[in-house]
């Protein structure tokens, strides 16, 4: 959860119970409100910002984020998750991510014909995905490598805002898209790093492995 405090697990709670109560009572699943979210998100950034339309698709995909948070409420309902349910939600996550960086970079680049804006959104589409890795390979071979400046509560509010501010109908401020992607940029390139010290300062990290690595190859998946 977020470290910000309007965002924070109590605050987000008051907000998505009721919602996650209703949901329930009509017969829809914590996986299913994930898989709704997620594509409906996905077809909004690949549809809306390529054309442009960043303020509405702002809109858009703000709206269908939110929905795919209620899938946490529903499963505290129904007496918590599964772990199928805690893997599909990651996976949507960086999928949904990964769709708002890629419908933006579009614009971008074959729009705007920006290349170091195209640059500063390929680092955060990248590093987006790189700094959830670094937490999950991390506690898979027993280490922590959670923290940092930006995780995903942050990471939307800044590409969000950018992009909605800079096209806000009439008083829209056209930098804004540029400002919000390279402070998002920087920051989650030190948010790696700040990750990466974290899992090398964990107790038995820099150890030998004497078997075989963690996971499908010594290298990694």
């Amino acid at each position: 959860m977020s470290k910000l405090p309007f965002l924070s697990r109590a605050a987000f709670a008051r907000i998505t119970t009721p919602a996650a109560r209703g949901a329930l009572r009509i017969g829809l699943t914590p996986d299913s409100v994930t898989i709704l979210g997620t594509t409906a998100s996905v077809a909004a950034a690949l549809t809306l910002f390529p054309m442009g339309k960043l303020f509405a698709g702002v809109l858009v995909v703000t709206c269908f984020v939110v929905f795919d948070m209620l899938d946490g409420a529903m499963a505290r309902e129904r007496g918590g998750g599964t772990r199928f349910g805690a893997v599909l939600d990651a996976t949507c996550d960086r999928i949904s991510d990964g769709a708002v960086f890629c419908g933006l970079l579009w614009w971008i680049a074959f729009h705007q014909h920006d290349t170091l804006l195209a640059v500063a959104t390929l680092v955060c589409l990248v590093t987006s995905q790189v700094i959830s890795y670094i937490k999950a390979r991390a506690e898979a071979s027993g280490l922590r490598g959670d923290g940092g400046f930006i995780e995903r509560p942050e990471r939307l509010i800044i590409v969000l805002t950018g992009a909605g501010v800079s096209d806000i109908p009439y008083v829209g401020w056209p930098p804004a898209l540029a400002v919000g992607m390279w402070v998002l940029a920087v920051a989650s390139l030190i948010t790696c790093a700040q990750r990466l010290y974290t899992v090398w300062s964990t107790p038995g990290a820099t150890d030998r492995i004497t078997g075989p690595a963690v996971g499908p190859g010594k290298s990694g998946p």
